[in-house]
């Protein structure tokens, strides 16, 4: 196993930790929630960047401004949904936000979408209304909610791929840390003191996210997208292994199938970019 394969393979696992993290932080406000998520890498980032004398305004002020607004709105409404709904469900139709991306790449950056790409947003569609049929603890506004969240990440992914060129990472990172803190502030009326047991998970949860978004990062830069993408479905598996374990959340074997649809949906997706990429070069 190549290390950037195992990098992703470890970034998936604290990924579905941290969506655990926040299920178990139900009882809480869920803006609380992203306040802490945001707060815990905030307080390990900030103080690095300044040791690297990292710009900290970046360049495209108004786009990383969108771009943390979306991100809030996205995560708030991921972790409604999965106060409400089994977070194997939840994770599996946030897994449509590369569809949502396709179509703002389209028609913002003018990124062609070929044929192998409609027909997995086809099946990935198809799945998801399957699993919406078959388990039933999936009601409409916890539905929308994660399809908003997935939509929203798709104008992160949109933005992300504009801004690359011209921004470092960490910029963008702490942009939407800072502005979701400050966003979450809004709600504070909501909030309520944590327990002496809760206060592991809340300090826990923004660095248990930190360390997978680095881990991440690492496998991007070791290897190609299409060799360690696939791999970044097994967050999946993880949540629907922890769910069954801390929450008691078992699946149908419709429900599974559904999600399976779903998977290689997004595994199409990726095999229809790579040839869209390898087309690209050969009549270049």
């Amino acid at each position: 196993m190549s290390r950037g394969i195992f990098y992703m393979i470890m970034a998936s696992l604290f990924f579905a930790i941290m969506n655990i993290i926040a299920k178990y932080l139900s009882d809480f406000h869920p803006m609380q929630v992203v306040f802490f998520r945001c707060l815990g890498t905030f307080v390990l980032l900030f103080p690095y960047m300044l040791y690297k004398r990292i710009p900290i305004m970046g360049n495209n002020k108004k786009f990383l401004i969108f771009r943390a607004i979306a991100g809030v709105i996205s995560l708030a409404c991921f972790f409604v949904a999965i106060q409400r709904i089994p977070i194997g469900s939840a994770v599996t139709i946030r897994y449509l936000s590369p569809i949502f991306a396709a179509f703002f790449s389209y028609y913002f950056l003018k990124e062609r979408i070929n044929s192998w790409q409609a027909l997995s947003f086809a099946l990935a569609f198809g799945g998801v209304l399957l699993l919406k049929g078959v388990d039933l603890r999936i009601d409409m506004i916890s539905f929308l909610l994660v399809l908003n969240s997935a939509f929203f990440v798709g104008i992160v992914f949109t933005l992300l791929r504009y801004m690359g060129p011209t921004e470092n990472p960490l910029v963008i990172i702490n942009y939407f840390m800072v502005i979701s803190m400050i966003l979450c502030l809004f709600f504070l009326p909501y909030w309520r003191m944590p327990e002496v047991h809760e206060l592991l998970p809340l300090a826990s949860i923004g660095i248990v996210g930190l360390v997978g978004q680095v881990l991440m990062t690492k496998a991007f830069a070791l290897e190609e997208s299409t060799v360690v993408v696939p791999f970044k479905y097994l967050e999946v598996i993880f949540v629907l292994v922890f769910g069954f374990f801390f929450f008691g959340e078992g699946y149908t074997f419709k429900a599974i199938i559904a999600i399976g649809i779903i998977i290689i949906a997004m595994l199409l997706n990726l095999y229809g970019k790579s040839k869209k990429n390898s087309d690209l070069k050969v009549n270049s």
